[in-house]
């Protein structure tokens, strides 16, 4: 099957998608509605910042961006809608942008002479969407039959920012939800020419796929609140090591050791959203989300749990340096960042905040200009001040660290235990989320004393 593919929605993932498509060998059409974006990209310059992005983008060949629809519809066999759809107030996602992308796409496809289309939507929604919303819309517009002349699919993405383009590839499971046991079966032969892996492919009604996505999210957040509260007590018992137990119980099969690691509160584009439109699902189906109620509350004290760290060594200077903006590494994106979080807490009780990381940055002075400091290396935040908060897994931030010979004392918040105690100057005082000081002091006097 030689299927040709378009993806309607070029943003961070979106773009990510249709680059993986045609790296596996997939004549592919990018759609968007940016005529910006659109040069950018024929021109071979990604405007995403996202690892492999521009590598796959050079190769050429397979891929090309336009805005049209109509290209979509007259070119392609099968759509890809992996558009954004932002949380409204009350916890839902907003379908605006699905919509319009959809009735682009409808009005194309009623005045085409073709006679089958394939649409998939990958964007995560509200259970019930597709059925309720979507697949009535490109019926009104376009005048043609659903199940008679076209075909829709529930393709939901499992990437996290900065990996994108490995978890396209290498994915760990794929969830189809199919109006047909043929159009799903060709969803699925478009995943088997991207994939480097053999993933799990689940097939299922399209609602139950809605439902697994926002269920796969909301469980994972639960995993992470139960590694912070472990490591939270950690910090309680003198030589205990959130690590060793973590890595320990989760080689149980029933546990698994991923997103199984205590450190931050979970941030980013889709944790906390998803976490909370579970939980408006849940009452609007009259069932009270308790656990995830719960989850909530964890992640909320853990923001707290980090400040009240960093307050506790303060210095009468009242100075914090800060090494990690973006909510994970390798992405600039800062949305529900524990370090934003931590920085909006220090400017209302006036402390003076430094900051460094190359790729959040212009995010960062966008959110708070001139109320804090912008370092220009990772040198210049570590000596501005008497603690420094590393928020992020980074071997730069660790090998920086560990070869500073500070002039004066230094604590370092280690919110991942990620610096070898052993290796830093004596000058520097290691405090790590998810284990004790005196465990750490004390590594530090048996290794001198050895």
């Amino acid at each position: 099957m030689n299927e040709k593919v378009s993806v309607v929605g070029l943003g961070k993932l979106g773009l990510g998608l249709a680059l993986c498509l045609a790296d596996g060998g997939i004549e592919t059409l990018g759609v968007d509605v940016n005529e910006t974006v659109i040069k950018q990209l024929n021109a071979g310059r990604t405007p995403i910042v996202e690892p492999n992005y521009q590598e796959l983008l050079t190769k050429g060949g397979k891929f090309r961006a336009t805005l049209s629809h109509a290209e979509a519809i007259e070119q392609t066999d099968v759509t890809f809608i992996l558009v954004a759809t932002p949380s409204i107030g009350d916890g839902r996602f907003s379908n605006r942008y699905v919509k319009s992308a959809l009735k682009s796409l409808a009005e194309a496809f009623g005045k085409s002479a073709k006679k089958n289309h394939l649409f998939v939507i990958s964007s995560t929604v509200v259970p019930g969407s597709t059925d309720k919303t979507f697949i009535p819309l490109i019926e009104q517009i376009s005048g043609r039959k659903y199940k008679k002349d076209f075909d829709v699919c529930f393709d939901p993405d499992f990437v996290a920012l900065g990996t994108v383009i490995k978890d396209f590839k290498n994915p760990d499971l794929v969830i189809i939800g199919e109006s047909s046991s043929e159009a799903g079966a060709r969803v699925e032969a478009i995943h088997q020419k991207m994939c480097e892996n053999q993933p799990k492919i689940a097939r299922m009604s399209i609602i139950s796929a809605e439902v697994a996505k926002v269920s796969l999210n909301a469980y994972i957040t639960m995993k992470i609140s139960f590694a912070n509260t472990v490591a939270n007590l950690c910090e309680r018992i003198e030589g205990t090591d959130v690590d060793a137990i973590t890595n320990a119980i989760g080689q149980d099969k029933r546990i698994s050791p991923y997103y199984f690691c205590g450190g931050l509160a979970f941030g980013g584009t889709c944790f906390p959203r998803d976490t909370k439109a579970f939980m408006t699902i849940s009452r609007q189906y009259d069932l009270d989300p308790i656990l995830l109620s719960a989850v909530e509350d964890v992640n909320v004290e853990q923001n707290k749990h980090l400040a009240k760290l960093v307050e506790n060594h303060l210095g009468a200077e009242k100075k914090v340096s800060i090494l990690g903006l973006a909510f994970k590494d390798k992405t600039p994106v800062t949305e529900a960042s524990p370090a934003i979080n931590l920085i909006q807490e220090l400017v209302i009780d006036d402390v003076f905040v430094t900051v460094f990381d190359p790729l959040a940055m212009e995010a960062t002075q966008v959110l708070f200009g001139d109320e804090i400091s912008y370092a220009n290396s990772i040198g210049e935040c570590l000596e501005s001040s008497t603690v420094c908060v590393v928020t992020l897994m980074s071997k730069e931030y660790k090998n920086a660290i560990e070869n500073y010979q500070p002039e004066k004392p230094l604590t370092i918040i280690d919110c991942w235990r990620q610096i070898d105690v052993h290796k830093v100057s004596p000058h520097i005082k290691i405090v790590a989320i998810g284990r004790a000081l005196a465990t750490f002091d004390n590594n530090r006097e048996s290794l001198a004393a050895g």
